[in-house]
Parts: C-alpha cells; structure tokens; sequence
C-alpha cells in the first residue's frame, strides 16, 4: 500500500486514492466510530502501511484481534470484490514483523516500570487519590530522592510511606505537613492495587522504549500489546500507556519534522484515558501530544465518539477518520453535529447526514496536505488489510514470542537494593543502637543498684557498730558515775569527819 514518495495509500472514494503524506503523519490523527463499524480494521490497515514504509508502531489488543498483523492474509469474497475498486490486481499478501508484550507476562514479553519512573502524577491518577492524599505523594517522593532512596517495586513505597509516617515531624519543617490518616489512605490504596495484579507491572528490568523503535528487513515491528485482561482495570490501563507516552517523549531526542515518523503510537479505548482526569493531569498530557511530535512520534487516538477527546487534544489531532456514529439520544444528536463541524466541507455531501449513512468498512477521511492544511473530507471505503484479520492460535504466538530479539531480555525480574533494603538496614541498626543503649542503661542502672546496696550494707555495720558502741560507753559510764558516786560519797564522808572531827575533837 506503501508509495515511494513517502505516501501511504489508506482509503478510496470517488475520486481515487486518498493518501497519508508521511511527513504529516507525526501530527498525530483520530479514528473513530460505532463499536462494529470498522475502527479495528482502520488501525490495522494505517499500522501494517506504515510497517511497510519502514515505521514501527505499538497498539493494545484488546481481543486478539490484532495478533494477525504478523500473518500473511489470504483472498476473500469481500476482498476480491473491493480490488477492482481500489485498483489492485492481485494483492501482496503478507504479515508483519511483530512482538508481542504483556504487563503480566503471560501472552508476550513482560513490561515493567519502576515506581519512580512512574512517578508521583501517574501514580496518584492510578490509585485514585484526592488532591491531599497526592500532595502527600509527592512529598514522600521528594524525600525519597533527597535521601538517595529507590522507589523501584511497591514494597518500596510501602516502606517509604511508613518511613515517612514515623518521622512526620522530622520533615514538616522542610517538606510539608504529612497526615498518618492521608499516608493510611495511600496504604490501603496500594493493597487494592495489589489485589488487582498491579504489583506485577512494578518491578525490574523496566522497560526501555527504544526497543519499540526497530525494524526488521526494512519493516517497521508491529509492538502489539495484550490487553484483553488489563483492560478489566481501566485506570491501570490508560495510566500504563500514558506512561509509555511520556517516557517517549522524556527519552527520545528531537528530530523536528521527518519524511517519516519514528514511532506511530495507537491509544485505543482513548475515552478511559480523560475519564476522571483532573484538569491539571489533562493539560499535561496536552502538553506531551503537542510536543511529542518533534520527537518523531505520531500519536493516534481510537475512540468511539469524537467528543471523547477533550478539545485542546483534538485540535491537535490533523488526520481524521471516522466511521458512523449513532444518534438515538440528544447527547449523540449533537455530538454528530459537532464531529460534522469539525471537518472541512465536501460540497458534494451533507457530511451529518453522511455520519449517520455510513456502512461498515466506510468512513469519513481528512487527511493533512503537504503543507499541513486539512483537506475536504472524503466520503471513502478503507482498504481491506494485507495481513490476517483476526486472532492467531497460541502456538503461533508461543513461535512469535521465543523467536524475538527480546525473549529473555524482560522475562526475568530481579531486585536490587532499593529504598526496602535500605530502610530495613538502617532500621537494623537502630534497633541495634537502641538495643545497646538499653543494655548499656540496664548496666549502668544494676552498677547503681549494686553500688547503693553496697552503701546501705555499709550503713548498717556502722549504725550496729555505733550502737553497740554507745551501750557499752553507757554501761561503761553507769559504773563510773556509780563508783565515782560512791568513791566521791566515801571521801565526802571522810573530809566531813575529819574536818568536825577535828573541830569537834
């Protein structure tokens, strides 16, 4: 489907081939429509074009569906009535080179991050966390990296938190009040998170997003990733690949505008990624899709409904297809109109009417011109895919996966020393410091207790010393005074008699 002047050839209408000019194909796009209407084949068809022209792309399975990118297709009744309108003879059918990855490891390779690559923002939005219970976040992170301390896996955030809990008023000062009742709500958060397998996605060796950009004999690799059970965790889901989103646009160097795009990157099921978004979150990613594109990155968001995508986002969204929607409602009534009044005119069509007309396999298409400038939509048929339509068997997929570049690189997870280890190390040694000082106290209080007893022991001889003394001194004086009573009586007496007896004699 590919053209040598970096054209890639997408749909038909009346009058003839509507081309994707490569070097407009970094400014990002949107297909949308109806669930049943064709969005699944479209994608197919833009990423087996683009691996053709030398560009890898990623993009979430959501049933299968587009595991047959990797296998060659074969004719149909269908296809071989839509050649003759498309003006292809006898189609190349072939499949594309493809990996397969999975965040619980069970369907491709394992994709892992780390708790610090994901960071404070992401992580708040994935456990539903109010604005304090963030603030909190980000503050436990802050510490984190002042200290030094890697948050790789949850086990280390679950020791950061109580870590920081235990020490809240160390760090009010410096960082901010921390509330034992928001760290709690975190906590609890995280064991829900857990419950669900999220654990799983947190881990190492973390994923490096350059291995999304490869190609093999010349053709773009399909990165295809199994979402059918990720998808039963919506929030895990959009954060996870808005986290792929923002590491290409942390990563990659800026290219400015190439013939081609690096990287076309599909956000299928895009309405889950703006659904309980705050407004800060939303102008961030804003921020990355219009910047992501001088990384050589294409984004292309897959949606049901044009109005899914908040209008700063869409405004940047150049190249536009979309199959029908359905107007049974009010609200769906004026979200046609408002799709209608997105395209440039065709005044050859009601394009409202044509919303609402369209049959499976058709769509309205405006694609971005050579010099970037919306062309008139088009009321077109997408071609019909080169590759498999539909799920590939599990042996084929098992061959898929040993037979990858990658096989071995992600599937074993190791932890090294992280903010776990080492805040269990230093609580180690604090418990050993406290341990020593209370043995050293118990020392120094039994020496105290050994030494008053000592004194009290000598106390006592010396009070039984003294008072045993003092008897025998009372005793002692008893019989002096007695003697000396009687001695004294004796002499008086004599004196006495000598003294009358002389006067008297």
């Amino acid at each position: 489907m590919y053209t040598d002047d970096n054209q890639l050839y997408i749909a038909h209408c009346d009058n003839g081939p509507l081309y994707m000019i490569g070097k407009m194909a970094n400014r990002h796009g949107l297909i949308a429509g109806a669930t049943g209407t064709g969005k699944t084949v479209t994608l197919q068809v833009l990423a087996e074009s683009f691996s053709q022209a030398g560009v890898p792309c990623f993009m979430a399975d959501m049933k299968g569906d587009l595991s047959g990118i990797s296998q060659a297709g074969k004719m149909s009744g269908f296809i071989e009535k839509r050649c003759p309108e498309f003006g292809i003879e006898n189609p190349d059918f072939h499949g594309c080179p493809t990996r397969f990855f999975d965040v619980f490891g069970e369907q491709g390779h394992p994709l892992r991050a780390t708790i610090s690559d994901m960071g404070p923002q992401l992580l708040a939005r994935l456990l539903d966390l109010n604005e304090t219970q963030t603030g909190i976040l980000n503050i436990v992170f802050k510490i984190a990296d002042d200290r030094g301390l890697l948050l790789i896996d949850m086990k280390d955030l679950r020791m950061m938190l109580d870590y920081v809990a235990k020490n809240a008023k160390e760090f009010t000062t410096t960082y901010g009040t921390v509330s034992s009742v928001s760290v709690g709500a975190i906590q609890r958060a995280l064991l829900a998170l857990e419950a669900e397998g999220g654990e799983i996605f947190f881990g190492e060796p973390s994923f490096n997003v350059f291995d999304f950009l490869q190609t093999e004999g010349g053709k773009g690799v399909m990165n295809v990733l199994a979402a059918d059970k990720l998808m039963l965790n919506p929030k895990l889901y959009s954060t996870f690949l808005l986290w792929l989103l923002s590491e290409l646009y942390t990563q990659l160097p800026e290219v400015g505008d190439l013939p081609l795009p690096k990287l076309i990157f599909f956000f299928d099921e895009a309405h889950m990624l703006f659904k309980d978004t705050s407004k800060a979150l939303v102008d961030k990613i804003e921020q990355v899709i219009r910047l992501v594109r001088s990384k050589g990155v294409g984004v292309y968001f897959v949606t049901q409904s044009p109005d899914d995508i908040p209008d700063a986002i869409a405004g940047q969204l150049g190249n536009r297809i979309l199959h029908g929607l359905r107007a049974y409602t009010p609200r769906e009534q004026k979200a046609v109109k408002a799709a209608a009044q997105t395209f440039r005119s065709n005044p050859t069509f009601n394009t409202e009417a044509a919303i609402l007309e369209l049959g499976t396999g058709e769509a309205l298409v405006s694609l971005l011109d050579e010099k970037g400038a919306p062309c008139i939509v088009e009321r077109a048929k997408i071609l019909f895919p080169l590759s498999q339509i539909g799920a590939i068997t599990e042996a084929q997929r098992s061959d898929l996966i040993r037979r990858s570049r990658l096989y071995g690189v992600y599937d074993k997870s190791f932890d090294r020393e992280s903010a776990y280890e080492m805040l269990v190390a230093e609580q180690k040694q604090e418990e050993k410091r406290l341990q020593k000082e209370a043995e050293e106290e118990e020392k120094r209080k039994a020496k105290e207790a050994k030494e008053k007893e000592r004194a009290r022991s000598t106390s006592s001889r010396s009070t039984s010393t003294r008072k045993k003394k003092s008897a025998g001194q009372k005793a002692l004086e008893k019989t002096l005074n007695t003697t000396a009573t009687t001695i004294g009586r004796g002499i008086g007496n004599k004196i006495v008699r000598s003294i009358l007896g002389s006067i008297f004699k």
